[in-house]
């Protein structure tokens, strides 16, 4: 296979991605969800690594969405794979073992024979698997093109019985039998291969087998005569210096001397092939199998996934349907008894940068990392937790959530914030998306509300798309005014809600609504004046 063949970009890309600043992977929870999606820790760091790369180029995510629906269409193939994986696996082990230039020769033959040997099966199965699926994506049936030109040429069937008998030669030695020679005093002074085996030494039986493939005169078994001894310590000294290992490699070797020409000169054949590319498709596969696994225990569950559907030359836009927090899904999948919210929310020139307002604890927070969380998953070619979803991808998503304390000891809370602050917008585009959650809510309010609206002011003047979750219902008013000033997005209200005194989790657009929160939670708590009122009148 072509080495610079890829499931993550389509022939002529090349990556162009933007790593994921570190503070983003943390509010996001990313390595939440990594930990959660595989036990293996080996394959845990694959996926995180991966999906902190963000790609914004609209071909690529396209490609890598097509190809993962069809991982997630079609169960039989994603099982498939998985089962490759392994031997892929133990193929990347191979690998390390060929560079290996001080082997004998025969276990450098055995490998390149496993090598190939792997090579035909994964061949093999993946061309089954992608010949009984109907697959869709242009990274797959190029796959499938190349695969199946490999499995139908004329030569891949007489090289699959070229390695199947070679396997099968080599698969009878099952054992060896060592002979050792002692000195007067019954001490071990010389071992040296007496023969080679075709089945296994088993306890009980082990002397008699010994005679009886003693007795066997064919190639396997000739080294019965062999006198080659290798010292391994002389009278009152330790073990010599010579591996014990590598001389038995060496007599193996010479024992197998018509074994070892007839693999090299059947091996000679086929000395362009390597089965080595295929490896590089491994954490590819893993990071589209373990997502679709996971999608699919979403969908089990009753919960809205998707295929975003990515568009370009549409400036800054996001049309989300349903949407709820992937922490959340996960949490559901885990086996928690939760009740999942999903929302509408869509970004445009008149509603570009949005003050989400509303009573403590009551969703800003989830729903600001589930809008982090959509982008996210949908520019690495993933579903997305909602019904629906339509964006024009982001060059960065960039965080501002509240700082562990041992973050502020130097500077203090509202330094650090500020300095976090400042450091985003210099480097954030009006390509990238800003995530705001509860800033500046450490020092007065006096103090945070003046900076917030110098803040929002510099938001709409850089044009990103951006959610500024606060406590300041103050922020949110006049918006006309604030829309007044130079920038490309308009600034608008959004609010989380109460129904009946209860938290809803729904969001909407409305102006904020400090007062009338606070009037539904007194009335529910029963401490508006008139109920208070009416419990002293009661007890006089």
């Amino acid at each position: 296979m072509n080495d610079k063949f890829s499931l993550l970009y389509p022939d002529g890309k090349s990556p162009n991605y933007k790593t994921l600043p570190d503070e983003s992977v943390n509010d996001l929870s990313l390595e939440f969800l990594c930990d959660n999606i595989t036990e293996s820790d080996y394959e845990q760091n694959i996926i995180h690594r991966m999906m902190t790369r963000i790609e914004s180029d609209p071909e690529v995510i396209r490609y890598r969405c097509d190809i993962f629906e069809d991982i997630f269409k079609f169960p039989a193939l994603r099982e498939k794979i998985r089962d490759l994986l392994e031997e892929l696996d133990y193929l990347k082990e191979l690998e390390k073992s060929a560079k290996d230039n001080t082997a004998e020769p025969i276990w450098q033959l055995i490998n390149r024979l496993q090598e190939l040997d792997v090579y035909v099966n994964c061949i093999s199965g993946i061309n089954e698997s992608l010949t009984q699926n109907p697959i869709n994506s242009t990274g797959l049936k190029k796959m499938k093109e190349y695969v199946s030109s490999v499995y139908n040429e004329s030569g891949f069937e007489y090289f699959h019985e070229d390695i199947k008998s070679l396997m099968h030669e080599v698969g009878q030695i099952q054992s060896v039998s060592l002979g050792v020679n002692l000195d007067s005093r019954m001490r071990p002074v010389e071992v040296g291969i007496v023969s080679l085996n075709d089945t296994t030494f088993s306890r009980p039986g082990l002397l008699s087998s010994f005679f009886s493939f003693a007795s066997k005169s064919d190639e396997i078994h000739h080294g019965t005569s062999f006198d080659g001894m290798t010292k391994i310590h002389t009278v009152g000294k330790v073990a010599g210096d010579d591996p014990l290992m590598s001389t038995l490699s060496r007599v193996v070797n010479e024992m197998m001397g018509s074994t070892v020409k007839k693999i090299k000169a059947k091996l000679s054949k086929y000395t362009n092939i390597s089965g080595y590319s295929l490896t590089k498709l491994i954490p590819e596969f893993i990071f589209y199998i373990r997502w679709a696994e996971f999608f699919e225990k979403l969908e089990k569950a009753g919960v809205p996934v998707c295929k975003p559907n990515i568009i370009e030359d549409g400036g800054q836009s996001f049309v989300s349907k349903e949407l709820y927090n992937l922490k959340l899904g996960m949490n559901l999948v885990k086996g928690q008894n939760i009740e999942i919210i999903g929302n509408e929310i869509e970004f445009n020139s008149e509603h570009g940068i949005y003050i989400m307002t509303g009573p403590n604890r009551g969703g800003k927070t989830t729903f600001t990392q589930a809008v982090g969380l959509a982008f996210l998953f949908a520019q690495h070619g993933l579903y997305v937790p909602a019904e629906s979803a339509t964006l024009t991808p982001v060059d960065n998503i960039y965080t501002h959530f509240p700082a562990d304390e041992n973050k502020t000891v130097n500077l203090g809370r509202l330094g650090e914030e500020s300095k976090r602050m400042s450091e985003i917008f210099s480097v954030a585009t009006d390509k990238s998306l800003l995530l705001f959650n509860e800033s500046l809510a450490t020092t007065s309010f006096a103090e945070g509300l003046y900076i917030a609206k110098d803040v929002v002011r510099a938001l709409r003047y850089l044009g990103a798309m951006t959610i500024f979750n606060t406590h300041m219902h103050e922020l949110a008013t006049n918006l006309e005014d604030m829309n007044m000033n130079p920038g490309p997005l308009k600034v608008a209200s959004l609010i989380t809600g109460i129904h009946e005194g209860k938290r809803s989790y729904k969001v909407f657009l409305a102006p904020p609504e400090g007062v009338s929160y606070a009037k539904d939670i007194a009335e529910k708590y029963g401490v508006t004046f008139d109920q208070l009122k009416s419990g002293i009148d009661n007890n006089k």
